[in-house]
């Protein structure tokens, strides 16, 4: 059996692929080794997959494409955490960005970008990224993700920046929420990223207020600009998204794309799928 799992910074999509042609479906916390030790993850495993998989079930290989995940260091952590939880099986542990990449290209070649709590992009040549414009993490990057979005926001209620009408859905949606407050999830508790990618649901719910359209289409713009027009002949390629904030979002971020000459090709909300469709087909 094969495990192929998609892990972001809130949650981990898995694929169990018999050898029959059976798929099963999994789903864990998410894994970052950047926020976790190798204990951490281990125990989640222990305590989330293992009471999903049928009695007798074990992986001959993983396939782990986890944020966070891009130097050897980061994978090495992950590594360990599943060698003691799957000591005979053959494990790779991949970026999340070449899952992607591999879910959105397949064997062609493009541009292949994230846009979910954090965002990411890449140059993929059919086999391989072969350029990445540093993504830097939501203090200093992640333009177009949810953390992006989350702090433009939040920022905008705290400061009374936004309209009233808006100011007083936000304080209801997000009862008791105050400088305090944030300042403290941002700086004192763990996973600071999501907390502040959660409030980036009310630009969507409100995406037809101007206000909020505006918000949403100048942070894609951003992204696209410090992002995607970096690369070599970035016109010449077809340009691909994939996650939450991109999905149900994708009528601005088609319209931010086109007022820059671009054309967006296809728009995944997850690439759980387009992932198990590559490794069936590649046999990888």
């Amino acid at each position: 059996m094969i495990f192929i799992a998609d892990s972001g910074s809130t949650k981990t999509q898995w694929r169990l692929l018999g050898a029959d042609g059976s798929i099963q479906q999994a789903k864990t916390a998410g894994y970052n080794p950047h926020h976790q030790t190798a204990a951490d993850i281990r125990d989640n495993l222990l305590q989330e997959l293992l009471p999903q998989l049928s009695d007798g079930i074990s992986p001959q290989q993983i396939h782990f494409y986890g944020a966070g995940c891009s130097s050897e260091k980061s994978k090495s952590i992950v590594r360990m955490a599943f060698r003691e939880v799957f000591p005979e099986a053959d494990i790779t542990i991949e970026h999340d960005l070449l899952a992607a990449a591999r879910a959105l290209c397949g064997s062609e070649p493009g541009i292949a970008c994230i846009l979910g709590t954090g965002s990411n992009s890449c140059l993929y040549n059919g086999a391989e990224i072969t350029h990445n414009i540093p993504a830097l993490g939501w203090i200093l990057g992640d333009e177009g993700s949810g953390s992006d979005l989350g702090r433009r926001v939040v920022a905008d209620f705290l400061r009374f920046n936004m309209p009233d009408h808006l100011s007083k859905a936000f304080a209801e949606a997000y009862q008791g929420v105050t400088v305090d407050e944030v300042l403290d999830r941002i700086y004192k508790q763990p996973f600071p990223k999501p907390y502040i990618a959660s409030f980036a649901r009310f630009l969507n719910t409100h995406l037809q207020d101007p206000w909020c359209y505006q918000h949403v289409y100048d942070s894609f713009r951003s992204f696209l600009e410090k992002n995607v027009c970096k690369y070599p002949d970035y016109q010449q390629h077809k340009l691909h998204f994939v996650g939450s904030v991109a999905y149900y979002n994708s009528n601005v971020l088609r319209k931010a794309a086109s007022d820059l000459g671009l054309r967006v090709h296809h728009v995944l909300e997850s690439p759980i799928a387009g992932l198990t469709l590559y490794h069936q087909q590649t046999k990888v």
